[in-house]
């Protein structure tokens, strides 16, 4: 039955996808889009990306007894599923990310060390959906996200959804951060940043200046040292190497995050508050000297970068492993955002508008923090029912 929600201009409709491919007996998980539309479709929780913390959601959600299509549905803009991951440099193997921790509900298991991360993540993910059978609806790109009344309106090129509450879980890795530096423009080279990377033998013959602190910097380094590519390694602070680099360490770099987010500053990386593990082949490369470490840089040039002191370094390719920020352009409307920056958040609930859960937003922004943040997030919209 349409009904009316006082603020809606439109009718609002039931949005139920388990009839055909959307069934939930194990058929497939994406089901036909809709033609999109303005009509605005009821639903109790919408959530936006299907990456872990997606996926995770929904998992607590099923589990809760909310059925799906009505009582949530989950919107994702990749075109398969995986999320980031499938977008990931073939040269990152297993054995080499920075950690994949079990979604909650079916574990990754064993995992052949030197396999592509961007294959094994992706059909992890893919398999995750499969068995527990929620309809992601794929490709479907999130436009805004904005308040009408007592329900959310999630724009979306799959017509508008109205709902109670918003689990957003859209990640970082369509934001990838360009610092800004003089005369950058002017580089006769070529620029790229870590979310362009495909590896490294586009490079042979050229030198290449990498900037960053973080873990992908030292993986591109490794790369390209391994086909004898000449690099320059430039970061704003010293690098900070760690032998203790397990479980319990990277648990406490997510509290570091979340201690940022709950002052409302911006949540930083994870990584930023870990260090950088000391692993055998980074200890390689430091006595190699691929690995030393120039300060920043003062200013680019046409032909490479120029530091303080006057001192240059040609260059024919500039690589910024310099990270990325919160995708969260389209809840602009919501107008989150405090003076320092950040968006408050209080748990997962965003402090301005207490319908809206956070995922992948500061500590919940690794495989490690993202059970752990969907639970509790489904824990408050349950109670706010």
């Amino acid at each position: 039955m349409p009904s009316t929600e006082p603020g809606l201009a439109h009718t609002i409709t039931d949005c139920d996808d388990r009839s055909g491919d959307a069934t939930r007996a194990g058929r497939a998980v994406s089901p036909a889009l809709p033609a999109p539309e303005r009509r605005l479709h009821a639903v109790d929780v919408v959530v936006v990306g299907a990456g872990q913390g997606g996926l995770a959601a929904a998992h607590f959600l099923d589990r809760a007894g909310l059925s799906p299509g009505r009582g949530y549905v989950v919107l994702d803009a990749g075109e398969e599923p995986g999320g980031a991951w499938r977008h990931r440099w073939p040269g990152l193997r297993m054995d080499r990310v920075n950690g994949v921790h079990d979604l909650p509900g079916f574990p990754l298991g064993a995992v052949d060390p030197a396999a592509p991360a961007r294959e094994v993540v992706p059909a992890y993910f893919a398999e995750y959906e499969r068995r527990l059978g929620w309809p992601v609806l794929r490709p479907v790109a999130v436009e805004e996200v904005r308040s009408a009344g007592a329900r959310l309106l999630v724009d979306s090129t799959a017509g508008t959804f109205a709902a109670r509450a918003v689990v957003n879980a859209t990640g970082t890795w369509t934001k990838p951060f360009w610092p800004s530096y003089p005369g950058r423009d002017s580089f006769r080279g070529r620029q790229l940043h870590t979310a362009d990377y495909r590896g490294p033998e586009e490079f042979l013959g050229r030198h290449v200046v990498v900037v960053g602190g973080g873990i992908s910097a030292v993986q591109h380094l490794e790369d390209l040292a391994g086909l004898g590519i000449a690099t320059t390694w430039v970061t704003r602070r010293e690098p900070d190497f760690r032998e203790d680099f397990g479980v319990e360490a990277r648990r406490a770099a997510v509290e570091v995050v979340a201690r940022r987010v709950a002052a409302g500053e911006p949540p930083g990386s994870v990584v930023s508050a870990t260090g950088l593990p000391l692993t055998p082949a980074v200890a390689a490369l430091r006595e190699s000297g691929v690995l030393k470490r120039h300060p920043a840089f003062a200013r680019v040039v046409p032909d490479g970068v120029v530091w303080a002191d006057g001192s240059a370094q040609e260059a024919d390719v500039l690589l910024w492993a310099t990270g990325f920020r919160p995708a969260v352009d389209h809840l602009r409307p919501l107008r989150l955002r405090e003076r320092g920056g950040g968006i408050l958040v209080e748990g997962t609930r965003a402090v301005r508008e207490p319908r809206l859960h956070l995922l992948g937003y500061g500590p919940s922004a690794s495989t490690i923090g993202a059970g752990r943040a969907a639970r509790e997030a489904v824990r408050e919209v349950l109670a706010g029912r």
